[in-house]
């Protein structure tokens, strides 16, 4: 007997083996006890998820002799016929190849004629949305009223292509991605039943590859088993998927913990020596930094058996929240900047050094301040305990940045609240709330790091403010510019003569700039 592949043979047959659609099996099967049948139904979602799948079981609920039911016997030969797929009253169209007005037409012409075999004549159209315009034209009178013993069932991965004439005539649902969790379980229990030996981490990693595709989950475990010759490992998985050993993963952080840069390159070049993928290698750093996170923040929320869950949990302690986010920042912008780098070894390198460079431990020598332990709040100008002299003038700094627009209003009228090594709190009057946006904070954050030569963290409060903004200070400027010069204007020997001979009066003064 030839081979069967394992994702026809794991093909699920009824609404009960079929995984992570609940919300969809429960719908259907209410409709079918019900017996409130649609006419159309489309399916909608990405590759591998059960769209076709879900058809031919409802075809098998709504054509088993022993009655419409949502748990098909399954050994009929209505049933035994549509899980061969040669069932005659089941008509399976590949709307990719099939895409002309002729040949929609040809298929609706014969839907007059009632069954040969079944209760309903099932229309499956896979791919729908590759139609042309004039086959879903053709096929509009059919679809709004079709005969009593038609059904169609439609499956597409873009919904939006398919014109909204055909959706409203269509009972819609969207399948869901498989879970990580839901495809590691299935495959436990295929192997399981297959009596093919494997590593639960191996499995994580072909869930993890499958990308959210029971199919291609199972494809891919097909060929782990060949590969691995007949016992699934994590070695053997990674080797064939070509990914990336989370422990040069967590070594890398741990050196970065330790401020050893040498070391996180060592990792670096045996990284490059094996070939990885520097691309996964920050996808995969991304995923711990986000495990770390989590034990951070609810460590309840980090599951049991997450991988290496014990340097986690230490990185979790070793780390500061604000790093670990600084971290995964990184990490996802690096890999959108991967293709730009001269090549991938220094774009991955570059970025390590990056998250070196902007630790507050690495860069806090480069700040020209050093700020009070415990800053004073409310003053414009925050002294360090250990030198006098040194001064963080906000009005000063906010009008030297490189801003502009709601940003640069943000910045000049925000006044100082506190300062320290790592960060700058700021206030801004209720009336100006719309200047706390996120963008604009933002923006203020990166022009005051380059200012400063380091990045900050910036926090932005509504609150009253006692006038040591920038923009208060201008306007003080201003004023006494004003007044000076109006002193001067009235004191001028010329000015009194006109003023006293021509009962004269000084209107307005300005100073020239």
């Amino acid at each position: 007997m030839s081979y069967q592949v394992l994702a026809r043979k794991w093909r699920p047959r009824t609404f009960a083996t079929l995984v992570g659609q609940e919300h969809v099996v429960r719908a259907l099967t209410n409709a079918l006890e019900s017996q409130r049948l649609h006419h159309a139904y489309l399916f909608t979602g990405t590759r591998g998820v059960g769209k076709t799948t879900l058809a031919r079981i409802l075809a098998k609920a709504i054509n088993c002799e022993i009655g419409i039911t949502p748990t098909p016997c399954g050994k009929c030969s209505a049933c035994l016929e549509i899980d061969a797929g040669r069932f005659v009253d089941l008509i399976e169209v590949d709307a990719a190849t099939n895409t002309k007005v002729d040949e929609m037409r040809q298929l609706l012409e014969n839907a007059v004629y009632v069954p040969t075999r079944g209760r309903f004549k099932v229309y499956v159209i896979d791919e729908v949305h590759m139609l042309s315009t004039s086959a879903f034209n053709a096929m509009l009178k059919t679809l709004e009223e079709p005969p009593e013993h038609i059904k169609f069932i439609l499956a597409t991965t873009e919904p939006q292509k398919i014109p909204v004439t055909v959706l409203s005539r269509c009972l819609q649902f969207n399948l869901k991605q498989m879970p990580v969790p839901a495809i590691v379980a299935h495959l436990e229990r295929v192997l399981k039943e297959e009596g093919v030996p494997a590593e639960h981490p191996a499995l994580r990693l072909v869930a993890h590859a499958a990308r959210g595709s029971m199919r291609d989950a199972l494809s891919l475990i097909d060929q782990a088993i060949a590969y691995s010759g007949g016992h699934v490992t994590e070695a053997s998985v990674r080797a064939m998927l070509g990914t990336v050993d989370t422990g040069y993963l967590f070594d890398l952080l741990e050196a970065l913990v330790r401020r050893d840069a040498s070391a996180t390159l060592a990792v670096a070049e045996a990284m490059e020596a094996r070939s990885l993928s520097f691309d996964d290698g920050l996808a995969e750093l991304a995923r711990i930094l986000h495990r770390v996170a989590l034990a951070q923040a609810a460590p309840e929320a980090l599951p049991e058996d997450a991988p290496e869950r014990e340097r986690v949990t230490a990185l979790a302690g070793a780390l500061d929240p604000e790093d670990v986010q600084l971290y995964y920042q990184i990490a996802l912008n690096a890999r959108e900047d991967l293709a730009l780098a001269p090549d991938e070894y220094t774009g991955f390198t570059m970025a390590l050094m990056r998250m070196y460079a902007f630790s507050p431990e690495t860069a806090g020598d480069k700040l020209p301040l050093t700020p009070s332990p415990s800053p004073r709040r409310g003053e414009g100008n925050v002294e360090s305990a250990g030198s006098p002299t040194s001064r963080f003038d906000w009005p000063a700094v906010a009008r030297a940045l490189k801003l502009t627009g709601a940003a640069k209003q943000l910045a000049e009228r925000s006044e100082l609240l506190a300062f320290d090594e790592n960060s700058v709190e700021l206030a801004v009057p209720p009336e100006s709330r719309a200047l706390a946006d996120k963008a604009y904070v933002e923006k203020l954050k990166a022009a005051l790091a380059e200012h400063l030569g380091r990045p900050v963290r910036v926090t932005v409060r509504l609150a009253a403010v006692n006038g040591r903004t920038a923009a208060g200070v201008a306007e003080s400027e201003r004023r006494a510019r004003d007044e000076q010069a109006s002193a001067q204007i009235g004191a001028d020997p010329l000015v009194r003569e006109l003023v006293a001979g021509f009962d004269a009066t000084i209107e307005s003064v300005k100073p020239v700039e």
